[in-house]
């Protein structure tokens, strides 16, 4: 049982030697953690539940650097551990966590110990995201902004560098290597946070952004959380303890709503962000300009103009939430308004996300195959007129009768795919009657090539064929990546010298 005095650990050069950690689960961001932590003295024991080719690869780089690995049991807390580190995406619900609780460990998230290891002197604020769909892209429009403003950023969390490995980065001269901090974070790393309401005066407490967004709320991942309303409050953990500002969706309710169920610091306020004009300390679109109605003068009478819709790439209605959103936090931590326009304009959006594949015989071709759940797909879907939609794989229960009769108006036709192509058809028989349904039952390396020649049959010049399956790929593919890259490759194979 721990009885370690744990306030004091609250930047890198506490007495971590001290402590002993047991870090579950040896994946990128246990493996930072378990780095971090040898690096720093502590004695450190990283298990994992996996014992195949992939978990003693990583075990063997672990034990390299003389980090004790046991693998195969993520279920037994070790002996004479003060400190468990939970990996994000390790079920609360395992047997490990109740064993920590009983023997009075606490239990530390990557996002929690990353807190802790700040510099002493003059840390990196930090600026984060979450939401069900678009973190990443908004981060990385964020990290885009501070970029063009002169800052040094890293793009960590749930994207890109682990945090961990964020706040110990050094530069040539051994001081700390970024300015500031955009942080993507996800559901699983937030359900880990401490809450601002539990240690409120306490630095090792919640971390304290300097700006945090919701995004949107969606049900996703509910086999983990156990109910929408506890996978919402995970988000909400986001804003415990905000300095500057709660930035949250006005066409989203429900993030308005965890802005004020936050407990925050004192002058923290509350900041919207929508495609209409902006109200008063808001972020918004005027004609064809991004507006911020909040962090100027005179909020009462005048905004800044940031950018225009056209800056956005690509302009679609949901990635221009996304860099508003991007915007807020960026102004929040107090760059000028060229910097939200070059920032803008430098953004290029990764692979996968609304991306044009090419045009053949006058019909656009777009990947959007990151659009693996249904509020994703209505956002894709909501971007265009016309369109041949391909959609079906994995549904992870979800339904689409919303998704469904709010795109029905926009659909020429319907290309499905996949394990649970079913479940979408109901919907379009309840809710789209007349719009033609093809299934392509193929799951072999040639289905997309099938899928991609039914749509382009349906199609005609002026239309997309848009994919955005609103469904996990594991069915036929790898990850939503290879899916496509499949769906580019079947596209080009129509028309060689397109694109």
């Amino acid at each position: 049982m721990s009885s370690k005095d744990l306030s004091t650990f609250t930047h890198h050069g506490a007495p971590w030697a001290e402590l002993s950690f047991c870090v579950a689960g040896t994946g990128v961001t246990g493996a930072s953690a378990a780095r971090a932590l040898h690096g720093l003295g502590a004695r450190v024991v990283a298990i994992d539940g996996f014992d195949d080719d992939n978990a003693r690869r990583r075990a063997e780089e672990l034990r390299a650097l003389g980090i004790e690995v046991r693998l195969g049991d993520d279920e037994n807390l070790p002996e004479r551990v003060d400190v468990l580190i939970a990996s994000p995406g390790l079920q609360p619900t395992k047997p490990l966590f109740a064993a920590a609780r009983a023997a009075g460990v606490p239990v530390w998230g990557d996002v929690e110990l990353a807190w802790r290891l700040r510099p002493r002197e003059n840390p990196a604020p930090w600026l984060a995201i979450t939401g069900t769909n678009g973190k990443t892209t908004t981060v990385r429009m964020l990290a885009s902004i501070l970029e063009a403003s002169g800052k040094r950023v890293a793009a960590a969390g749930n994207v890109g560098t682990p945090v961990v490995d964020a706040v110990l980065a050094r530069d040539g001269d051994g001081e700390p290597a970024y300015d500031v901090l955009a942080l993507e974070l996800s559901s699983f790393q937030l359900h880990w946070l401490p809450t601002w309401e539990e240690s409120p005066k306490d630095d090792a407490g919640a971390p304290r952004m300097l700006a945090a967004a919701v995004l949107n709320i969606a049900p996703d991942h509910l086999d983990w959380h156990g109910s929408p309303e506890a996978y919402a409050a995970d988000k909400g953990r986001i804003y415990g303890g905000c300095q500057i500002a709660c930035v949250y969706n006005l066409a989203d309710p429900q993030t308005e709503q965890l802005v004020h169920e936050a407990e925050v610091e004192e002058g923290c306020r509350a900041v919207g962000f929508g495609l209409g004009p902006p109200g008063l300390s808001n972020f918004g679109v005027v004609d064809d300009l991004l507006a911020d109605r909040a962090f100027v003068p005179d909020r009462h009478s005048t905004a800044a103009e940031l950018a225009t819709v056209g800056d956005v790439n690509p302009p679609a209605p949901h990635n221009v939430a996304n860099a508003l959103a991007a915007a807020a936090l960026a102004r929040a931590y107090g760059v000028p308004p060229v910097a939200v326009r070059d920032g803008l304009r430098a953004f290029r959006p990764d692979a996968h996300r609304i991306a044009h594949v090419a045009t053949v015989a006058g019909v656009d071709y777009v990947d959007d195959s990151k659009a693996t759940n249904g509020h994703a797909a209505a956002a894709s879907l909501a971007a265009y007129r016309d369109i041949v939609w391909i959609a079906g794989g994995l549904a992870k229960g979800a339904s689409f009768d919303d998704l469904v009769s709010g795109a029905k108006n926009r659909l020429r036709a319907v290309v499905l795919m996949g394990a649970d192509r079913a479940v979408i058809k109901d919907a379009l028989a309840r809710h789209a009657p007349d719009v033609p349904v093809v299934e392509v039952a193929a799951t072999d390396t040639g289905a997309m090539e099938l899928v991609v020649g039914e749509a382009a049959a349906l199609a005609r010049p002026g239309d997309t064929v848009l994919l955005a399956p609103a469904c996990a790929s594991m069915d036929m593919y790898a990850n939503y990546g290879k899916r496509g890259d499949a769906f580019a490759d079947a596209v080009r194979g129509l028309d060689p010298a397109a694109g």
